[in-house]
Formats: C-alpha cells, sequence, structure tokens
C-alpha cells in the first residue's frame, strides 16, 4: 500500500531534481497518479460506508462542489482553475482534520490519514506544475462553490468526486503536462 505513494513522491522528486529529462509526458503529469489517489479515496469511502460505530462527524463542514460546468471551466483561466482545486483541496483538508479524532475505528483512521497524506502530494503535484502558491481564505463562509455536508460518508464521497472532476480537468489541461510541451 505504501509503494505507489513512494512512487508518485519518487516522480516528483525528479521532476524537482531533473526537469530536462526528456519524456513524452512529465512524470508527474502521469494520469496513473491521480488514478491512484482516486483509488485510495474510493477504498476510504467503502470503508466509511461500512462502518457502524465511531465513525461520525462531529460537526457539518464546508466542502467543494463538485459538479463542473464544462463551458464555464473553459472560459476560466489558469489561475483561476488552480484557486479553485486550491481552495477545494484546502477545504478538504480543514473537513479531514475534524473528521480524524472523532474516529475511533483504527482501520478507517488509517484511511483518513492516507487521504490526508495524499491531499498533501496532490498539493506538491500542483506546486510541481508551477501553479501560483496558495493562500488559504480567513473566512470559509464567504467563499463561493461551496456547501455543507453533515457526514463522513458524503465527505469521502465529495472527496472521491473532487478529485476526478476538478484536480482531473486542471491537471490534464496544465501547460506543463501537453504533451508538446518539453
Amino acid at each position: 500500500m505504501e509503494f505507489p505513494r513512494l512512487f508518485a513522491l519518487l516522480l516528483i522528486v525528479l521532476e524537482w531534481t531533473c526537469p530536462g529529462l526528456l519524456s513524452p509526458v512529465r512524470p508527474i503529469c502521469d494520469p496513473r497518479v491521480l488514478k491512484h489517489f482516486i483509488q485510495e479515496a474510493q477504498d476510504a469511502e467503502v470503508a466509511m460506508r461500512s462502518c457502524r460505530e465511531g465513525c461520525g462527524l462531529s460537526q457539518t463542514v464546508s466542502v467543494p462542489q463538485t459538479t463542473v460546468n464544462y463551458d464555464d471551466w473553459e472560459k476560466k483561466d489558469g489561475l483561476e482553475k488552480a484557486q479553485e482545486v486550491q481552495t477545494g483541496l484546502w477545504l478538504l483538508q480543514q473537513a479531514l482534520d475534524l473528521l480524524g479524532p472523532s474516529v475511533t475505528n483504527t482501520a478507517l483512521n488509517n484511511h483518513i490519514d492516507n487521504t490526508v497524506r495524499n491531499l498533501v502530494s496532490i498539493n506538491a503535484v500542483l506546486h510541481s506544475l508551477n501553479f501560483q502558491e496558495y493562500t488559504p481564505p480567513t473566512n470559509v463562509t464567504s467563499l463561493d462553490g461551496t456547501w455543507r455536508v453533515s457526514s463522513a460518508t458524503e465527505l469521502l464521497q465529495v472527496h472521491v468526486n473532487f478529485l476526478r472532476g476538478k484536480v482531473g480537468l486542471l491537471l490534464s489541461g496544465a501547460p506543463a503536462c501537453q504533451h508538446n510541451v518539453s
């Protein structure tokens, strides 16, 4: 289970230390890396669905909306897209940080810890693709494009859908990930 995460991290480090490597696609743009993160998020969601005790969310939390209007998305510039994704990742991390202490199921706690580590890795991928550094908002209630969830299962479902949707769109459209960019 640890090997894929180490592999993804190795690809990121190689890109930082050897940016001139000739490759049809930069290693950090390899869709298998995101697919790995999505699979682990799905595993956490499945584990949460089967949990019956000691796995609740202690309060409602703000999460990113996962629906994508493709026409609107295409009209946004790269900075707007990156900020939307980074805000979503930050919201998910805040929500997962609240979930962790309320979960008493050890196996589920491992999934949540893994999910949080994967969010950090995804942020490292965005950083390595030269997306602007993200500054979290001071007030979550003022954010557009969010909604509230009250269960851990909903939170993890949003996480999976956000990775599949907006994170996937951002990475696949990133200039550094295009085949004609060296």
